[in-house]
């Protein structure tokens, strides 16, 4: 009696086992299922974040840009005044390398308005390469101030 008892509860056992681990693949593969989906939404939501980071940037990176321009823009018409005052053998070189920065100027200009927001390789090779060009802009107006003194 005490076998057939025995016995009996083992066999209850390992069918309760058994079911409760066919219960517990299915819940497994149910939460699984949430897991991947939460790790989309993350995915989702950080590519957004990553987008606007970008928009943020490019707009920044326009402002400054715009600002050095037309920094840059004054700085030729208080060089065009000056100028003007020196004689004219002197006067007309410096106006020919004044007009060379001037149309460098308007290119930067143009380029940085002429820019799309494709996708994030090509806003960092824009940024880079117009960065670059931008400093050289500067230093070309620095070595006409120093020129001219």
């Amino acid at each position: 009696m005490k076998k057939t008892i025995f016995t009996l509860a083992i066999t209850a056992f390992m069918a309760a086992t058994m079911l409760t681990g066919c219960q517990s693949s299915v819940k497994k593969v149910e939460n699984a299922q949430d897991k991947v989906q939460d790790a989309k939404d993350k995915v989702v939501k950080a590519n957004q974040e990553l987008d606007q980071a970008i928009k943020d940037s490019i707009q920044q990176f326009r402002k400054e840009s715009e600002e050095r321009i037309n920094a840059n823009e004054k700085s030729i018409a208080e060089f065009r005044a000056k100028i003007a005052k020196e004689n004219k053998e002197v006067r007309a070189s410096n106006e020919q390398k004044l007009a060379e920065l001037e149309q460098q100027n308007r290119d930067m200009k143009t380029r940085l308005e002429e820019f799309r927001e494709d996708s994030k390789d090509k806003w960092n090779d824009f940024r880079f390469k117009f960065k670059h060009d931008m400093d050289n802009l500067g230093q070309a107006f620095k070595a006409f101030v120093v020129k001219r003194k």
